[in-house]
């Protein structure tokens, strides 16, 4: 009954955040904006004008994506001005097919090479390609083309004004939404790491789990990122968006504590299999944090309705007294155990001070209490998009992957439109729209979208094969349609399979409105898109094709890059003893940004054929070493910011300038280029060979009293600086050793 319950509650909790999400209002919105001009239309007798008019606005409608509304109505506006041109050069495309084809191909390959300038640059590219595809369809046939172009622009403006107005009514919607999934997700986070402590026998789906949740994380904070500091930079200091961008800063920094913090399995489960009850405390007080996230997360836009707990600072008292109660039991002045729970310690309460932080945000506090960020310094957090023309030349070769996927597509739409007149199916144009949605840079994705958008074919195909023998009602099918179509677009960035399963239901019902021949339009469709997915994976595996590893080098560069940057910033901060820089944090946030790009890349490259996944235990081994570095940066970041310490020594300089320069040497093999001169081996190694205890290596001062706290405070600094610079210095040695070996 427990576990049933369990479920429904999950059930529940996911519908309610589905229906609040930001898809799900889009998706409303949009099939809003798609369905009344064409009832206006209708009521004026003016079908073909409606139907234009809503085809322009499906046009704008891909760029209305997360962002500040300034970038939203940008991407919206630009993609209805491109939308425009390609339909009034389609409406004059009825030339001889010699011509036709090279003109379908030069047309598809210009619009698709536009997406070489990011994400929201290449949904306005398929903006355009949607244009152009369906120009050769008989949508608004009988209207001239230049009046269909001007309509397509009027339904693009309607599109716009639409979202306009929904951001109007609702402006804190998106912030809310995005700030809720990463408290959620940073719930799950702790919960899962709370789980790991308590595994014994198999860890590895838990770490594989973890790391998912960690990449999903850093993606939502750049997205959230560009959603507080753009809206705070375009309507000046907000009161609201401020505490938004705080709380957010606290969600940061507890992935980067729990990053920070790596636990030692086999150590806590020699340690806790001597006391079980600690065990559970430690669970209890990671579970107690992650429900507390979790509420916080149900409840952001009404913080009221968040009840007062001390089920948090209970835990945490119980895990003090175990910790004490260790102490009490062991005969030893200073040992390894009483280091790793006193670590633990410090990290749990860092982490209970930074949820407090953000309920005393939420709890409404008066502004001239609240440290909000300056503008001029969150500005410098955002990920700024190079639009110069040099892009464009640097990136036109087939060593460029935009370059070849944009060459890709244009040859397979000539294919692809070929068949459609060779064999005369019912709509050539449906293969082409299918290739410009499933087809994309990689083969691991084309694969992954041809098959879910095959299956959701076939699914939708077979249920509205049965709900057309059970009733043959146009009302059924107009609400059937519109509902279809709702959940399709607010499922396409969660599931696709589902969204090409109601995409597939939506197209047929609008048809069994127009036609009586239902059955044939399915039989086309599934037809269709059977082409269409073949012609994708095919090209993907023969034309021009981008693997993962070639593409690996400038990826691992780039990481490579960013956490060095993020060590000199660490050390920097260590030897100087200023406050926290601006610099520290964008590179900390750089350095995690490219630690996810790393990731995704490898995901990509394990999709791949085996006989094309060239050096791929070399490129685990790369990817594991670039996060095991990045954790222990973010240990020894978290230490010493946290932790007042003593000055630096000239040991420390020696052992962080021979980091750097192992670093600098495994770009400079990354680029091909000839590496500097690095310090000489032995001096390094006669740094660590100090016996740990009788000489602080890393710190100039000393103290006479070898039993004061001051004393204990620099022996636990001097340890864990030095064992973190022992294990940054052995990974960035590494690094060099494997890219030698690496074949790209």
């Amino acid at each position: 009954m427990k576990a049933q319950k369990s479920i429904f509650g999950t059930t529940f909790r996911d519908l309610t955040e589905f229906f609040g999400s930001t898809d799900f209002s889009k998706a409303i919105l949009l099939v809003t904006s798609l369905i009344l001009p064409i009832l206006v239309g209708i009521k004026m007798d003016m079908l073909q004008v409606g139907i234009t008019i809503t085809v322009g606005a499906m046009m704008a409608s891909p760029s209305d994506v997360s962002g500040s509304i300034r970038h939203k109505m940008n991407g919206i506006l630009l993609s209805t001005v491109l939308a425009m041109i390609v339909s009034l050069i389609g409406g004059y495309l009825h030339v001889s097919l010699w011509l036709l084809f090279p003109i379908l191909g030069f047309l598809v390959f210009s619009i698709s090479y536009i997406s070489i300038y990011g994400f929201r640059a290449s949904l306005i590219s398929f903006s355009g390609l949607f244009a152009l595809i369906l120009s050769f369809s008989n949508v608004s046939g009988a209207l001239p083309p230049y009046e269909r172009a001007l309509l397509i622009g009027v339904g693009g403006l309607w599109y716009a004004s639409m979202a306009l107005l929904w951001y109007l009514i609702h402006p804190k919607g998106p912030t809310d939404f995005y700030l809720s999934k990463t408290l959620k997700l940073t719930s799950d986070y702790l919960r899962i790491r709370g789980e790991l402590v308590g595994e014994k026998n198999n860890r590895t789906p838990l770490l594989k789990k973890l790391l998912q949740k960690q990449s999903q994380l850093t993606d939502i904070h750049e997205t959230l990122r560009g959603i507080l500091i753009s809206s705070r930079t375009g309507s000046g200091k907000s009161t609201y968006e401020g505490k938004r961008l705080l709380i957010f800063s606290q969600l940061v920094d507890m992935l980067e504590l729990a990053m920070a913090n790596p636990v030692n399995y086999s150590k806590t489960d020699t340690l806790f299999d001597k006391k079980p009850n600690h065990l559970r405390d430690f669970q209890n007080l990671l579970f107690d944090m992650a429900d507390r996230l979790e509420e916080i997360s149900v409840n952001i836009s009404n913080p009221k309705k968040i009840e007062k707990s001390n089920r948090i600072s209970e835990s945490l008292s119980l895990v003090e007294n175990d910790i004490l109660e260790y102490v009490k039991d062991t005969t030893e002045a200073y040992n390894e155990n009483m280091l790793m729970l006193r670590n633990l310690y410090k990290y749990q309460s860092e982490q209970v001070k930074k949820i407090e932080k953000i309920e005393w945000l939420l709890d409404g506090p008066d502004k001239r209490q609240v440290p909000f960020i300056r503008r001029e310094e969150a500005k410098r957090f955002l990920t700024k998009q190079n639009y110069d023309l040099e892009v464009l030349t640097e990136n036109f070769n087939l060593h460029s992957p935009i370059f070849k996927h944009s060459l890709r597509l244009a040859v397979m739409t000539m294919i692809g439109y070929a068949i459609g007149i060779m064999f005369s199916l019912q709509n050539p144009y449906w293969i082409l729209l299918t290739l410009i949605v499933i087809m994309r840079p990689n083969y691991g994705l084309t694969k992954t979208r041809s098959k879910e958008r095959t299956i959701g074919t076939l699914i939708g195909g077979t249920i509205a094969i049965v709900v057309v023998l059970v009733t043959q009602n146009n009302n059924v099918y107009g609400i059937l349609a519109i509902v279809s179509m709702v959940i399709a677009y607010s499922m396409i960035q969660r599931n696709y399979k589902a969204a090409a399963t109601f995409i597939t239901l939506g197209v047929v019902f609008i048809y069994a409105l127009l036609t009586p021949d239902i059955f044939h339009v399915i039989q086309y469709r599934i037809m269709d898109t059977l082409i269409a997915a073949g012609l994708a994976t095919v090209a993907n595996l023969f034309l021009w094709p981008a693997w993962e590893i070639e593409g690996m080098q400038k990826t691992l560069l780039s990481t490579i890059h960013a956490n060095r940057n993020y060590f000199d910033e660490i050390a920097g901060y260590y030897k100087n003893k200023k406050e926290i820089t601006p610099e520290y944090k964008v590179a900390r946030k750089k350095s995690f940004l490219e630690m996810s790009n790393l990731n995704a890349a490898f995901q990509r490259m394990t999709q791949e054929p085996k006989s094309r996944q060239h050096s791929l235990e070399n490129v685990y081994q790369l990817v594991v070493l670039n996060h095991t570095f990045l954790s222990s940066l973010a240990s020894l970041s978290t230490y010493i910011l946290n932790n007042p310490t003593t000055p630096a020594s000239d040991n420390f300089d020696k052992v962080s300038s021979r980091i750097t320069n192992n670093l600098v040497e495994a770009e400079n093999i990354l680029k091909k280029e000839i590496p500097p001169t690095l310090s000489k081996k032995e001096e390094i190694d006669d740094i660590f060979g100090a016996t740990f205890g009788h000489e602080i290596s890393f710190s100039e001062e000393k103290t006479e009293n070898p039993l004061s706290e001051d004393h204990t405070s620099k022996i636990e600094e001097a340890h864990l600086i030095r064992e973190q610079l022992k294990w940054l210095l052995a990974m960035s040695k590494k690094m060099p050793i494997l890219l030698k070996e690496t074949q790209f």
